[in-house]
């Protein structure tokens, strides 16, 4: 047997090759396969055994002449929330697009644009996480009336319709009005940009809408638009691997 962190002692989880998703695809990747694939790497990632795919000399080498990522990554700036970590992938794998809070403005909807209808990539995903400080900060704005100040006035601007739609449903507790931010923002996505609600009309692309646990490392779907199969994830392993096992 294998020391943890090869591949064939990841729990739930198929090997990954240089020659695999996000490697050099010869056609398109269906949506479900690219959620999976990024289930897979949270999983090695929130039990401590990541394998660090596609990280090396010749993956850098064989990327100098194009990219052909597998999923786009809208997620909020936060550090603790780095996209190639949390879904333990490499160099060329994910199209990563950040702002605070996700919000969305015309560069990001031009980036994620680009991403699906130029690269080709099959899975777009709005990436949130508990305790966000942007969706804190607009609460309390629509709580006091005061504006935020400078250019943050334009993230806590974005985040305010998703903070006033949980207060019309009565929610209070913060990590609910996150999903339903996260929910808002895949709506965004769809709603105003006609190539990516073109694609997932064509069967092309899906936009899943997860959220990040801080403290536990998981991810776990809050929407999901244009997949074919089930969004849950096989369950996770129940004891994490011992660094001694032999």
């Amino acid at each position: 047997m294998n020391c943890p962190g090869t591949p064939d002692t990841q729990p739930g989880s198929h090997p990954v090759s240089s020659s695999g998703i996000g490697g050099s695809r010869s056609g398109p990747v269906g949506p479900e396969q690219a959620l999976a694939e990024l289930y897979d790497g949270n999983r090695r990632f929130a039990v401590g055994v990541p394998i660090r795919p596609h990280q090396d000399i010749d993956r850098r080498v064989a990327l100098a002449d194009g990219q052909q990522p597998f999923a786009v990554i809208v997620g909020c700036s936060d550090s603790r929330l780095a996209a190639e970590i949390i879904f333990d992938r490499g160099l060329g794998d994910l199209f990563v697009v950040r702002t605070a809070g996700h919000t969305v403005g015309p560069e990001v909807l031009g980036s994620v644009e680009y991403a699906v209808t130029v690269l080709g990539a099959p899975l777009v995903v709005v990436l949130g996480h508990d305790s966000c400080g942007a969706v804190q900060a607009a609460r309390t704005a629509d709580a006091t009336g005061a504006p935020a100040s400078g250019h943050l006035r334009a993230v806590v601007d974005g985040v305010l319709p998703s903070v006033r739609r949980a207060g019309a449903r009565g929610v209070t507790e913060i990590d609910q009005i996150v999903d339903i931010h996260i929910e808002q923002t895949v709506e965004a996505v769809l709603g105003r940009s006609e190539a990516v609600a073109a694609a997932v009309a064509g069967g092309r692309c899906a936009v899943v809408g997860m959220s990040y646990r801080l403290t536990a490392g998981e991810v776990h779907t809050v929407t999901a638009v244009g997949l074919a199969a089930p969004t849950t994830p096989p369950a996770a392993p129940e004891t994490r691997p011992s660094a001694g096992t032999a």
